[in-house]
């Protein structure tokens, strides 16, 4: 029951996030998202996942957003055009070409927590064994996200770091002479 209140919630936080007007509030709206999506990794037991969607997701991003915010109008302007017809299905076909996609491509995906999935059979029991031996680490989850994915948490931290710095060049004030 948690678990459909919660799909519940985040399709009213995405649904209202699209249809405001106000960019602050549509802000403060994705920062909720966010949160409610941490809950939702802490609920499928990821909570490293957890952990960084409520400290980048809602954390950073919902700061940067309101940074880039205080350098742009608060709201859409009343005499905007609506979008013609023409783009509104061309942004529907997307919508439904790469939806069609993603589900083709979970077809064969074993069922969550399949005890006979090949990830339980060949990857996580390697892990379990041989971790400490090859790391020294005694909790073999920091084990594989320091040791066995060193390089991919480093290419993140480095995407994540550089693109904070170009928001911050991006948004600085020029000093008035």
């Amino acid at each position: 029951m948690i678990d459909f209140l919660l799909l519940l919630f985040l399709v009213i936080c995405a649904i209202a996030a699209v249809r405001m007007k106000d960019l602050l509030s549509a802000i403060m709206i994705l920062g909720v998202y966010s949160l409610l999506m941490a809950v939702v990794w802490t609920r499928l037991n990821a909570v490293d996942v957890a952990f960084t969607e409520a400290s980048v997701g809602a954390g950073i991003t919902t700061m940067l957003l309101i940074a880039a915010l205080s350098r742009t109008r608060r709201g859409e302007e009343n005499g905007r055009k609506s979008p013609n017809l023409y783009h509104t299905l061309a942004a529907f076909a997307v919508v439904l070409v790469t939806g069609a996609v993603l589900i083709y491509g979970t077809i064969d995906m074993p069922n969550f927590g399949d005890p006979n999935a090949p990830a339980n059979h060949h990857v996580a029991p390697r892990y379990i064994e041989k971790s400490y031996e090859e790391t020294h680490v005694v909790n073999f989850v920091t084990a594989i996200l320091a040791s066995y994915r060193g390089y991919d948490t480093l290419g993140e931290t480095t995407v994540i770091f550089t693109a904070g710095i170009c928001v911050v060049l991006l948004l600085r004030r020029k000093r008035e002479q």
